[in-house]
């Protein structure tokens, strides 16, 4: 039996999203507000992202009160962790010289440095000073154009949750036996480079499927040969 294995969009979790997540409720409202949200992240659609974080991150969340910071790394113990690489440290230090980074911010440089290089879809975070701020995310994301790489976009767990509902409203969900397809004519398209090399693959299946017994018919003549025939 075919086994149907949702894609999931993967989502780089920085630090604030999850200090949110786990810290005490609060009375203000756009805290409260924000931590509402996040928890409505975690909890509803789980199912729908792979959340995903860094070694940066985990530096950053065992700083500050002990039983706050045990909190913070309990709720990501299952989390895939992704490597840092030297990708990902050029990258950085072109988003600190183009100015797109301030420079005494390296780790907030380095968190969308690190999913970039990986093609992270999303990168959540409620940091408005340096990673989401509105006058800089379009400066991020020319950087790393120029630096060869796909922007992840950079947006809020509110963001994210409506990034969510728009994209259901415009696709729906596939059904499983047409994603399957899709996903088998993807793996037999990455086999050939060129279309010589599929011809090259097909006259050898044409010889195994014919000694297998499958009945061929060869295709009718070409227009100008029927028009002579006629």
């Amino acid at each position: 039996m075919i086994k149907y294995e949702e894609i999931k969009s993967k989502v780089y979790i920085e630090t604030t999203v999850v200090s949110y997540l786990v810290a005490r409720p609060s009375e203000d409202t756009t805290l409260g507000a924000r931590q509402r949200v996040t928890q409505q992240l975690w909890e509803d659609y789980s199912d729908n992202f792979e959340f995903i974080v860094s070694d940066i991150v985990i530096a950053e969340i065992r700083r500050g009160d002990e039983i706050a910071a045990q909190r913070r790394i309990d709720a990501l113990a299952d989390l895939t962790v992704l490597s840092l690489s030297p990708e990902a440290v050029a990258l950085a230090l072109n988003l600190i010289n183009a100015g797109a980074v301030p420079r005494h911010s390296l780790p907030d440089a380095q968190h969308i440095a690190v999913a970039t290089v990986h093609n992270i879809e999303y990168l959540a975070s409620w940091n408005y000073k340096h990673i989401l701020n509105e006058s800089k995310r379009d400066h991020i994301d020319e950087v790393c154009r120029s630096s060869g790489y796909q922007p992840t976009i950079l947006c809020t767990p509110a963001e994210l949750i409506e990034e969510m509902h728009m994209k259901e409203k415009k696709h729906p969900p596939m059904d499983p036996v047409l994603e399957e397809c899709y996903r088998m004519k993807e793996e037999f398209a990455a086999q050939f480079k060129t279309m010589q090399e599929l011809v090259d693959y097909l006259k050898v299946e044409n010889i195994k499927n014919k000694a297998a017994g499958w009945k061929y018919i060869s295709p009718p003549p070409p227009p100008a040969k029927r028009q002579k025939q006629e």
